[in-house]
């Protein structure tokens, strides 16, 4: 997966073929289709591991609001240059039916905790500027430098209920 997920993010999704990942992860395509019999159940792994990643990278933060935890892990996700959920959002692009686990993540995501937010509309946009984070880091990784990363996540933090 993390073969196919490199190509992904650095040839698109015209150059997933399972040939080509098994080359690129160094193994045989039988090998490799022991594990994924065809290139979508390959995507749909992808899919359901980086769902988990991000699920358990949320869960690990110390903060007091669901908001404040997904701010948090969303920045640690992009510092780490942990991209490849867009890498693999774009391998799926042309079967909206791989794309269903993660559009139900992200409506769980985004509505996940609102009850309880001191002020849900400002928790809101605090997740949609995420969301915009993530597509921008992705097409420019080298856009925001360290100090603005800094700021950014300050502000937002400041935005999510305490």
């Amino acid at each position: 997966m993390n073969a196919a997920e490199r190509l992904l993010a650095d040839q698109g999704a015209q150059c997933l073929t399972l040939s080509a990942v098994a080359e690129r992860a160094g193994v045989s395509k039988g090998g490799l289709l022991y594990h994924f019999n065809t290139k979508e159940a390959l995507i749909k792994g992808m899919i359901e591991r980086l769902i988990a990643d991000f699920d358990e990278l949320v869960a690990s933060q110390s903060e007091s609001s669901y908001t404040r935890a997904y701010l948090a892990a969303t920045f640690a996700a992009i510092r780490s240059a942990r991209l490849r959920r867009w890498a693999v959002v774009t391998g799926a692009a042309g079967d909206p039916g791989l794309l269903a686990p993660l559009r139900e993540a992200m409506a769980r995501w985004h509505r996940e905790g609102m009850d309880t937010e001191a002020d849900p509309m400002a928790a809101q946009i605090v997740r949609l500027a995420c969301e915009g984070l993530w597509e921008v880091v992705t097409h420019d990784p080298g856009f925001y430098e360290d100090a603005h990363y800094e700021e950014l996540h300050s502000r937002l933090r400041a935005l999510a209920s305490p």
